[in-house]
């Protein structure tokens, strides 16, 4: 007999013993009333990186959306299924969030398979398909010279954040309402081991301590 895994019968009798009768009323009501998120987060599957986790939200405070490395694709309205792009036309034309944070994170394993051109690679495969999009035609993403690998990885980890938020703004409904001032677009970059959490800077282009006093 296949069995329900115990870890999460065991959290949740937690959570209806502890959280939940704390937010019983915010559940009710959200149940009445619906969702209005402000914010979006789109992050990867990792399951080191939580955004409800890293930002201390309760619930109906953010939509979330997580895939392999926090990609965004282009826009692209073809007869293909698209579930990164279904879900940001929800958040953006239905629930009309104000924010849109791209989550990038360390030790992401889609990039580092990305840089090493490791199995499961292959061209054939949905991980190796999903992660071509990362670059653009004609595109070389190569180590520099006199830059260590780890250093490498790192930078290519934060530039697909900023190749996410490059794609964000070819979907004609992100665009409009980002031009529009109802919209705003932001970059954010997590360190698994310290648990630190850096801010995209976009007149620097660079990221920045979200610690106070850093």
């Amino acid at each position: 007999m296949i069995s329900f895994p115990q870890r999460l019968l065991e959290g949740y009798r937690a959570f209806t013993t502890q959280r939940l009768p704390t937010e019983q009323s915010r559940y009710l009501e959200l149940s009445e009333r619906g969702q209005s998120p402000e914010v979006m987060v789109i992050g990867c599957c990792d399951s080191r990186v939580s955004p409800e986790v890293i930002f201390d939200v309760g619930p109906g405070e953010l939509f979330v959306l997580r895939n392999i490395a926090n990609l965004v694709p282009i826009y692209q309205p073809d007869a293909n299924a698209h579930g990164v792009s279904a879900a940001l036309e929800y958040a953006v034309t239905v629930l009309q969030v104000k924010h849109i944070v791209i989550l990038g994170h360390a030790q992401c394993g889609g990039i580092r398979a990305f840089v090493d051109k490791a199995a499961p690679l292959s061209p054939g495969d949905f991980i190796g398909r999903w992660m071509s999009m990362f670059i653009k035609p004609g595109e070389v993403v190569e180590q520099r010279t006199h830059e260590s690998f780890q250093d490498f990885v790192t930078r290519i980890e934060k530039a697909a954040v900023f190749r996410s938020l490059e794609n964000l703004m070819t979907f004609p409904f992100v665009r409009s309402r980002v031009e529009a001032g109802d919209l705003q677009l932001h970059g954010a970059y997590f360190g698994v081991a310290e648990g630190s959490l850096f801010v995209l800077d976009k007149a620097a282009k660079e990221f920045k301590s979200a610690r106070a006093g850093e």
